[in-house]
């Protein structure tokens, strides 16, 4: 049987930001690649054929164009309907493992990176046919495509002989690989977004020449915000717009990379069009009536637009967004709703939300944050959380991410990019902690966990977001959890050191430090300058309430310059209450002290994470097995089904006595304690005699099983989460564990020290280290289950929900009861190779 032929249409980025559309090739394609082959240079035609080729036979572009998309692929890559590139591969024999690879682009787009996006396409394709091997031959002098071949990331041998230099490697996925690739992607996605916030000059659509509507207070924003480059209004009849000459159309300038749209939804194909034509590099596309309108027709128009614009090699930021801005000197881009360019600074902040967005902004700037640049990406057709994740990675301006999410396009890369990431800057995120309704997994405080083991400081409100921001984008992090409180309130500062405790913050033994309340701003500072200096604190709280009227002179009552000199001086992170005066810029001041302490012990906890190593993903052995469980290495204790005594019996019979029988409902399965399990039956007489009675209060329905040796029972998880994708999750079992909720998570796949350390931190964990004087269990061999868990979840997206339950845990081992396994359509996990939008 012919298999179905996998359609591989993807839109991708190339190495300057721009994109283009691959697809597979077909007949009607032949016209265009007899035209592609005219515009190849001499040079080109000679190292892709080893001959002139000047003109392609009838009966070769036949075969070119005709392929059966299994033993032989072909590829092209087509931007604005024209075909720039074809790559290709041919199985060396039926049912060989070997496959020729071969690949030509046009002579103009040579150079941007056209070549590594076909070879992983085609790797991809030829993987899924079987293929295991590429071949290739190349001549000495084509030294382009020899470095491609050599970049991938795979194990090349490379031969000489008869002038030609002949390439053998294979193309599965390895760690090595994969970097390469995500490399490429981390550099284009970030170029890409580089050239929509720092455009040579904006073309605004849609801007009234009466001044009214949304087009109009864009385009004054960018005018009065001072931007650097080109402003174009672009009008159909009026010559000027808001005072500036406006252009029919954005074809008209040369200049023009970015385009603002605020026309009505059925105009902006016209728009994308045109500014297509201009050669614009991005869309911002802020007119609404798209996907969120919940309509079919809707949803269409967006998927159409998000089409024609990466047809014509445009990123779109939109539709229905706030738009964009960038406040470093050198641009000064107000693409926004906003009336005002924020302030100057250190964070960059996305956010899902354009109804929110201009409240964001607002509230940003009466906190005194300053950003480097901002993006509302409204339905996120397109640019979404990750791309600016990639861009900000880079950006000299840019220390700290904020994120406002309201739902996760792609989990499993937003968890690669944030462990990478958070490594050298801080990400905040206000998510969702919810899961889609009647699905398992991690509850609100393990959400919030996760993204604290990959890096994240996840909050609830915006409020909180802003809090965590202040303190990073203008404190150092602190080196530990140790806590100075510096107060003239002995009220408020035992608050504040109830609230370390509540945040898991340890207050120093000698504080907290109260100073009097009549004592002025120089003992206050100098109060809080000795806590600065104290070896043992890693972090300060101060608090200040207001002093008596009439109490202090003006001198003494500067407690802002006091406090602002140690904040701003010291090396340690300093939290400010003052409920007396406004504090100077620079320093992390809040309303109150718990919102003070609790941002503290979030930006405490992220410092946590950065001093542990990073762990690797251990190897896992597999083998080949039509049972995913047992292929990496999982092995289950058998057990056979029974619906009589005579059944059981029998069971019995063919595992070999002792055996246990149990219940076999889900909800009965492990409730020794209901008398739903009995345990070493040990002939015929004692099953049969078991299952009567068993039968009588649980139903016919019986599992019987081999007897292992007793353990602490713990339960192994693994569902798909909307943040992250596959995680694993790992408990103690029991009704009681199961109440509370008493399970750790990890994103998959699972590092050594991420499977220690999921051991380690249920509540009920000393169970596994002797508690009370119990054997301690064989925690290696548990770590070892997790790792094999992750490893099964990050490489088979067919397996939705996997439940091991029990495992018995014990100091020479583990046994592994019972699974339940839950198949279905592969889960999509878009940031896998090959790379694609």
């Amino acid at each position: 049987m012919t298999p179905p032929v996998r359609d591989r249409a993807a839109d991708v980025l190339l190495s300057d930001g721009s994109t283009v559309h691959l697809r597979q090739i077909g007949p009607e394609d032949a016209p265009a690649i007899v035209a592609m082959h005219s515009r190849f240079s001499e040079r080109t035609r000679y190292l892709r054929y080893f001959s002139p080729y000047p003109r392609i036979p009838e009966r070769d572009l036949h075969r070119f164009v005709n392929v059966d998309h299994d033993a032989r692929e072909a590829l092209i890559i087509e931007s604005g309907g024209r075909i720039l590139a074809v790559g290709r591969y041919e199985r060396l024999g039926p049912d060989a493992p070997d496959a020729e690879v071969a690949f030509v682009v046009e002579d103009a787009h040579q150079g941007r990176g056209i070549g590594s996006v076909l070879l992983e396409h085609l790797a991809a394709a030829a993987r899924d046919a079987g293929i295991s091997r590429f071949v290739a031959e190349v001549l000495p002098a084509n030294s382009t495509m020899l470095r491609v071949f050599a970049d991938a990331g795979y194990q090349i041998q490379r031969e000489y002989a008869d002038g030609v230099v002949h390439l053998t490697f294979p193309i599965a996925l390895t760690e090595q690989s994969l970097e390469v690739q995500w490399s490429r992607e981390q550099r284009a996605e970030a170029r890409s977004i580089a050239r929509l916030l720092r455009p040579r000059g904006v073309a605004v659509y849609g801007a009234s020449s009466s001044g009214h509507g949304i087009g109009a207070a864009i385009l004054g924003h960018l005018r009065d915000g001072g931007f650097s480059g080109a402003i174009h209004p672009v009008h159909p009849t009026a010559a000027t717009v808001a005072g500036l000459p406006a252009l029919r159309s954005a074809g008209d300038a040369t200049d023009v990379d970015l385009a603002v749209v605020a026309v009505p939804p059925d105009r902006v194909p016209g728009v994308v069009a045109d500014a297509a034509a201009a050669g614009v590099h991005g869309l911002v596309v802020v007119s609404a009536g798209f996907a969120e309108t919940g309509t079919p027709s809707g949803a269409a128009a967006q998927e159409e637009l998000t089409r024609a614009a990466h047809a014509a090699g445009m990123r779109v930021v939109g539709p229905n967004c706030l738009g964009v801005a960038n406040t470093n000197d050198r641009v000064r881009l107000n693409a926004t709703l906003a009336p005002k360019l924020p302030l100057p600074g250190r964070a960059g902040f996305f956010s899902q939300s354009g109804a929110l967005g201009v409240a964001l902004l607002a509230e940003a700037d009466r906190r005194g944050l300053g950003l480097s640049s901002f993006v509302s990406a409204g339905n996120r057709a397109d640019v979404s959380g990750n791309d600016l994740l990639q861009y900000w990675e880079d950006d000299p301006g840019t220390d700290v991410i904020l994120l406002y999410l309201e739902t996760f396009g792609n989990p499993r890369k937003f968890a690669r990019l944030a462990r990478r990431i958070g490594r050298t800057k801080p990400i905040v995120v206000v998510a969702s902690p919810a899961r889609p309704p009647g699905e398992v997994g991690p509850d609100r405080g393990a959400v919030t966990a996760l993204f604290a083991h990959s890096g994240v400081i996840r909050v609830d409100t915006v409020a909180e977001l802003f809090d965590a921001g202040v303190l990073l984008a203008n404190q150092p992090l602190p080196a530990g959890r140790r806590v100075g409180i510096v107060g003239n309130s002995s009220a408020l500062t035992r608050l504040a050191a109830a609230a370390c405790r509540d945040g898991g913050l340890v207050v120093v033994s000698r504080y907290p430090l109260d100073v009097p309340p009549q004592a002025g701003a120089h003992e206050f500072g100098d109060a809080l300058a000795d806590a600065a200096t104290d070896g043992d604190v890693d972090a300060l709280v101060a608090v200040l309430a207001p002093p008596l009227p009439g109490q202090l002179s003006d001198e003494d009552a500067d407690f802002a310059t006091a406090i602002a000199s140690v904040a701003l001086a010291g090396d340690k992170p300093t939290v400010a209450v003052s409920l007396v005066e406004k504090l100077p810029a620079g320093v992390a001041a809040y309303p109150s002290v718990e919102e003070a302490v609790r941002a503290l012990s979030r930006v405490s906890g992220y410092a946590d994470w950065l001093r542990q190593p990073l762990g690797t993903v251990p190897p896992v052995s597999t083998v080949e097995s039509y049972d995913v469980l047992a292929a990496y290495g999982i092995e289950v204790v058998p057990s056979l089904p029974a619906e009589s005594a005579e059944e059981a019996v029998a069971a019995a019979e063919r595992l070999g006595y002792p055996v246990a029988l149990k219940a076999a409902g889900e909800a009965l399965r492990h409730r020794l304690d209901l008398g739903a399990v009995r345990l070493d039956l040990a002939g015929p007489a004692a099953v049969a005699q078991a299952y009567a009675e068993m039968a009588e209060a649980f139903g016919a329905g019986m599992l019987v099983q081999s007897m292992v040796p007793p353990g602490v029972a713990c339960v192994v998880e693994m569902v798909e989460d909307p943040a992250f994708g596959p995680v694993v999750g790992f408990g103690l079992g029991g009704v009681a564990t199961d109440l509370l909720g008493d399970r750790a998570w990890r994103a998959a796949p699972l590092t050594d020290r991420d499977a220690a350390a999921l051991v380690d931190e249920p509540r009920a964990a000393p169970l596994l280290r002797g508690y009370r004087g119990s054997a301690t269990v064989d925690r290696d061999a548990l770590a070892d289950l997790l790792i094999r868990v992750g490893r099964l979840a990050d490489e088979q997206p067919q397996v939705r929900e996997l439940r091991l339950n029990p495992v018995l845990a014990r100091p020479d081992g583990l046994s592994v009861l019972h699974a339940e396994l839950r198949l279905g359509p592969p889960a999509p996990r878009p940031n896998e190779a090959p790379r694609r939008l």
